[in-house]
């Protein structure tokens, strides 16, 4: 079994002794710099100059400097810039300012992992990566609660890098939930798996594929809407609360012999193969050579990938049908806006 810390295996004084500087002020940025201000660390938000964030951070009540500033007043840095950005933003904002003895903190293992970023041998490198949105890791901290999170160490320089990263996942909450060890490259390779094969790429090709056959076979949009992504949420809160098994006792007999029976005629030994090469795929570093290159000559497939899925005739479908949803947020503002509210 994974080894699990709670609140009793964190020392909060250890992250206290620390200047923390929150690089981004995006979903995780906002999170880790509130939760860790109320949690009685001395944190300030790097941002660049003319940021649209730095209002925000500063009507929170946080300080906010300069992305250079923050890494030279601060002895841990935790990095949290698009993975696209950080590479650049470390080679000229924070290496220069890194002295021996800092710590480097990231929430997401991508540029340790495959070289983007390479610290100098006497900084501490590790990794506090909650599971889940920054709003929530924000929300429940408020609540009393808290999101799972991963700590990983890459790089040991002072014996105490996970003491340290322990100390800053309490101080954002995550203790009072589950703290769980992992390697920078663990938490990277299913971290992308995931998003691509299931949680993201996976998902959203099935729900479309599977609106497109039910419209291509004369069936109504707004029908083959409900029925692949309408109710997707049913079920997904449904295995979220009560795992695979428990999802399938809620729905009815009929639906659960088609799960069955029909699932592994969807997902067949050709998917499971094409999931291997992406792994593959992943683990060797060839779509993140493939990522980075795509952003160094400008994004043009990426952009042109974005548009086509929100050309897609299920968007346009879904949002005239999430407009008469009032118990949703489209819905809801449209509610607002015929009352004048």
């Amino acid at each position: 079994m994974a080894k699990l810390y709670y609140e009793s295996d964190a020392d909060p004084g250890v992250i206290r002794g620390r200047k923390v500087a929150v690089l981004g002020y995006g979903s995780q940025g906002h999170a880790h710099a509130l939760n860790l201000a109320e949690s009685g660390v001395d944190v300030r938000v790097g941002l660049r100059e003319g940021s649209s964030s730095k209002q925000k951070a500063e009507e929170s009540g946080l300080q906010v400097v300069s992305l250079p500033d923050a890494a030279a007043e601060a002895d841990l840095v935790m990095m949290l810039l698009p993975d696209t950005e950080q590479a650049s933003v470390y080679r000229s904002d924070v290496a220069p300012n890194l002295k021996e003895g800092d710590a480097l903190f990231f929430a997401h293992g991508f540029n340790i992992r495959f070289g983007q970023i390479v610290p100098p041998p006497g900084v501490d490198v590790a990794m506090v990566a909650p599971k889940g949105p920054g709003h929530l890791v924000r929300r429940t901290y408020t609540e009393g609660g808290g999101v799972p999170s991963l700590v990983a160490v890459a790089q040991d320089a002072s014996g105490k890098a996970h003491d340290l990263a322990l100390s800053y996942a309490q101080a954002i909450g995550a203790t009072r939930a589950g703290v769980l060890d992992t390697t920078f490259e663990e938490e990277t390779e299913t971290d992308l798996f995931g998003e691509q094969v299931v949680l993201c790429g996976g998902l959203t090709s099935l729900v479309q594929a599977g609106f497109e056959t039910l419209v291509g076979a004369g069936y109504q949009p707004e029908s083959a809407y409900f029925e692949c992504l309408h109710e997707l949420k049913l079920i997904v809160d449904l295995m979220y609360e009560q795992g695979i098994s428990g999802m399938r006792y809620s729905i009815s007999d009929t639906a659960e012999y088609g799960d069955l029976t029909r699932g592994p005629q969807v997902i067949d030994d050709r998917v499971r193969s094409t999931m291997a090469k992406i792994l593959d795929d992943i683990r060797s570093g060839a779509f993140a050579e493939e990522w980075i290159t795509e952003n160094r000559s400008g994004r043009k497939r990426f952009e042109e990938l974005r548009a086509a899925g929100a050309a897609h005739p299920i968007e346009k479908v879904g949002a005239e049908l999430r407009a008469m949803m009032p118990f949703i947020s489209a819905g809801k503002q449209r509610v607002q806006d015929a009352s004048g509210g």
